[in-house]
């Protein structure tokens, strides 16, 4: 696939609200999830919202439609004075996967930290997600950590 040339990454807007849906269903699909509705308005309010304690919401656009999302978040760690970052939800249509699209939205939540000050930004992948795994390899580095949460 050929790189996209014109792909700009900006914060999410009260208009992406239908396309925001179909890129965050995309990404629940494929984690064979589902939430409810009230789960999706308070998601996408949240996402549009200013208290520092929520998530903030990017949307990737190329040839002005939003083709990807990312949801992060800033939050306090144990080990560290500053805030670091956490990228929740990372998803590109499936059409432009390998375009460039996945990596402009990960440099954008890189330059999101830096101006924050937050010296980390991490997330985390089911190791079945090969395709993702390809560039995640490129752009960050794995850990030893295991998940583990309550049943």
């Amino acid at each position: 696939m050929t790189q996209h040339k014109q792909v700009s990454v900006r914060a999410l807007r009260i208009s992406d609200e239908s396309e925001w849906r179909r890129l965050w269903t995309g990404y629940l699909e494929y984690y064979e999830a589902e939430v409810p509705e009230e789960v999706y308005a308070s998601s996408f309010a949240r996402l549009l919202g200013d208290d520092p304690q929520n998530f903030s919401g990017m949307i990737a656009v190329v040839d002005g439609t939003p083709v990807g999302l990312m949801h992060y978040l800033f939050h306090r760690h144990g080990w560290k004075v500053e805030n670091v970052c956490y990228l929740q939800d990372l998803y590109t249509d499936p059409s432009v996967r390998g375009t460039g699209i996945g990596r402009a939205l990960i440099e954008a939540v890189y330059a999101k930290a830096d101006a924050a000050g937050a010296p980390s930004v991490y997330w985390l992948t089911q190791d079945f997600n090969h395709t993702a795994r390809k560039l995640y390899d490129k752009v960050g580095r794995q850990t030893p950590f295991i998940k583990y949460q309550r049943p």
